[in-house]
């Protein structure tokens, strides 16, 4: 069994946008408030972040959310990778790195964001990260793959790494395997996740024809839709709609959604059977 946890299901700005007096911003519904866009997935055993924005910090409070495996990325926009420095949190009270999956050109993005994070010697405090480069090919996540070792909080100096933890082949523990989707967000290549029986893709405009074979059989599947009409870098409701219904999942959700779509009971009936609005708090299983 997989279960997803919708953490945030906003665009970029988030809903609702700031110094906006529209009715979607001024809606009492607690559905039609959204964070930016991350999901929590949890999958043998393990829990895994999807995207880690600049509401990072709050996301973990309000899900009571202690411990994660590991953070995928999706690419490097500011609102999927605002909010790494809170790591520092799980580093300093579990001792270890965050283990982090990303293509390459994310990692070189993140080096020049959060350069004080990558240099030989620390600030006492910075986040402490291990990176593993993924491409569109498959890939394990383990509950440690090992990392820089473990953690020791020294006063005055920040996080000392004081022993390596992996087994001698570098994985420690049960592993489990997540599909890459390969997607366009306009000119950007970024990445959605298939675990198990349910898929994630964000941020994407554009879906390669030789990706929709990773879509079969799937108990749900989430695709971003930012507003009605076309938009350069992520699907209209229409494409959405359209992406949807080829892939055949099950229940399909949207997420990633602006204040430019209608109120959460408006939209609901506006779409055809099988598609759903995500919203903030939501969880599915497959």
């Amino acid at each position: 069994m997989t279960r997803l946890t919708f953490l945030g299901t906003g665009t970029s700005q988030g809903v609702p946008m700031i110094g906006c007096d529209c009715e979607v911003c001024r809606s009492g519904d607690s559905r039609d408030k959204r964070l930016r866009a991350s999901a929590l997935v949890e999958y043998g055993g393990l829990k895994i972040l999807v995207d880690a924005g600049p509401d990072f910090r709050y996301q973990m409070l309000r899900a009571d959310i202690r411990h994660l495996d590991a953070i995928l990325l999706t690419h490097n926009h500011k609102d999927h990778t605002g909010g790494l420095d809170d790591v520092r949190a799980f580093n300093y009270l579990e001792k270890l790195p965050a283990e982090i999956y990303c293509e390459e050109y994310v990692e070189e993005s993140l080096k020049k964001e959060y350069s004080y994070a990558f240099t030989e010697k620390k600030y006492p405090g910075v986040p402490e990260w291990h990176i593993h480069t993924i491409d569109d090919n498959p890939f394990t996540v383990t509950p440690d793959n090992g990392g820089d070792g473990t953690l020791e909080w020294v006063a005055g100096k920040g996080y000392i790494h004081v022993r390596k933890t992996a087994s001698a082949d570098g994985v420690c523990g049960n592993g489990v395997n997540v599909i890459p989707i390969r997607g366009m967000h306009y000119k950007l290549p970024v990445l959605g996740f298939r675990f198990g029986n349910i898929a994630y893709c964000t941020d994407m405009n554009f879906i390669p024809e030789t990706e929709f074979g990773k879509l079969q059989g799937l108990e749900h599947f989430v695709i971003n839709c930012v507003k009605q009409g076309h938009h350069i870098s992520h699907f209209s409701l229409e494409e959405a709609i359209a992406v949807a219904q080829r892939v055949g999942a099950r229940h399909s959700w949207l997420t990633h959604l602006s204040h430019r779509l209608p109120r959460y009971e408006e939209f609901c009936s506006m779409l055809p059977d099988g598609i759903l609005p995500a919203y903030d708090g939501l969880v599915i299983e497959g």
